[in-house]
């Protein structure tokens, strides 16, 4: 039982040590991650289209800085 305690430590200090051997991103590789497609809300046209959803949903409210109120439709 203790042997097994002690492979089992063992195998978790390996695991830990090969995830800290991850090198940082290199130089060039950091444009592709600078993308707008990489971040939080980064699609402009998807944001503005759920907006859209939610103002139309809130009715009372308004929405997002547009007056008026309804389902949108014209």
């Amino acid at each position: 039982m203790r042997s097994m305690l002690r492979a089992a430590g063992c195998l978790c200090l390996a695991v830990l040590g090969g995830c800290s051997a991850w090198a940082p991103p290199q130089p060039w590789e950091k444009g592709q991650l600078a993308r707008p497609e990489m971040t939080m809300g980064g699609d402009a046209l998807g944001e503005r289209y759920a907006q859209h959803i939610y103002a139309s949903k809130e009715a009372a409210s308004g929405g997002y800085g547009v007056g008026g109120g309804g389902c949108g439709c014209n």
